[in-house]
């Protein structure tokens, strides 16, 4: 299993121009960065800002492109190797031993380059301040390495995460690379084609209701499939809920499900660990749902939570628990 150090931040050999990266769901680079071409979907991404680790996720999906880039360099030897100081002047000097020259403005020259843009949104862990730049440095396996995109140690990465203080569970990262390896990568390109319909179709029926947390805005709503859409291929207005950003993810990570019996919610044990998550631990759904849905509620809890014991319902939801319509 192959895990990256990446960098998030200003560094103009990593991206382009019109780049948005947004940690937690996609992240960007081209080909004048060392090792990119080696990123493979599937790969554990893990993001800092020099300073501190942000968190991790695993890619779902890798979009190439092509672009153009601004590459500076030494106006004396040519080379690439130089920098900008901010207190001195000239502004710039080349750090090539043979070279040293100091000079106010670079060469510049445009050249064509291949671009990266990975997405990860679904396995997303936020670990933000959880460990410092000089002990991710050292989880390397190059740890005096510059590069934006370094080879880290990921069992010796993950033992850091999960032990002592601020102990944080990944095993959403195992679930994460196991729905991927079994096909969620051809869903994420398949599910784009008749999205828009199927959300539409399903806010009409539920309004402005996420299926599992309450009324919430229609921005942070997504349309969530009760099935595979990769094997079906269709989108069924009878499989799917609406459901708020975050517990889509999570649902479709099994780190959720729908009790087939009782409809109320299951959290995984290790999601409980966030308070946010706990609440809604046998919890009811927050919308009646139709009777075709049952079949494929039933599906995703075999998937995954196979053998698992029935939950206990707290006795203040007794008597509360959503009712099938025929």
């Amino acid at each position: 299993m192959t895990a990256w150090l990446m960098y998030l931040g200003d560094d103009p050999k990593r991206v382009g121009p019109g780049y948005d990266d947004h940690r937690s769901t996609h992240y960007s680079w081209n080909s004048r960065v060392p090792n990119a071409a080696h990123v493979q979907i599937g790969d554990t991404i893990v993001l800092w800002d020099g300073n501190t680790l942000l968190g991790l996720s695993v890619i779902e999906d890798i979009q190439t492109g092509t672009g153009s880039a601004d590459i500076s360099s030494c106006p004396g030897c040519g080379k690439a190797d130089i920098a900008e100081r901010k207190t001195m002047t000239p502004k710039h000097r080349c750090w090539n031993d043979a070279c040293k020259l100091e000079f106010e403005e670079p060469n510049v020259k445009t050249v064509p380059v291949t671009t990266y843009r990975s997405h990860y949104e679904a396995g997303w862990v936020e670990l933000l301040g959880q460990v410092s730049g000089k002990e991710l440095r050292a989880l390397c396996e190059q740890p005096k390495s510059q590069n934006a995109l370094r080879r880290l140690r990921w069992d010796d990465f993950r033992a850091r995460v999960e032990t002592g203080k601020n102990a944080t569970s990944l095993v959403i990262v195992d679930k994460a690379r196991g729905f991927i390896a079994g096909g969620h990568t051809t869903r994420m390109a398949r599910v784009r084609n008749g999205q828009a319909a199927f959300r539409a179709s399903l806010l009409e029926k539920f309004g402005e209701v996420c299926a599992f947390t309450g009324a919430m805005p229609a921005a942070v709503l997504d349309a969530a499939h009760l099935y595979s859409y990769s094997e079906k291929g269709k989108h069924f207005t009878f499989g799917g809920l609406l459901l708020r950003k975050d517990v889509h993810r999570l649902f479709d990570l099994g780190q959720i499900a729908i009790n087939p019996m009782t409809f109320v919610l299951d959290v995984a044990q290790e999601t409980r660990a966030y308070r946010e998550y706990a609440r809604l631990h046998c919890q009811p759904l927050t919308v009646p749902v139709d009777r075709p849905q049952e079949m494929w509620i039933q599906e995703h809890w075999a998937m995954h939570r196979a053998g698992a014991p029935q939950p206990a319902i707290p006795e203040q939801n007794i008597g509360t628990q959503t009712t099938l319509i025929a």
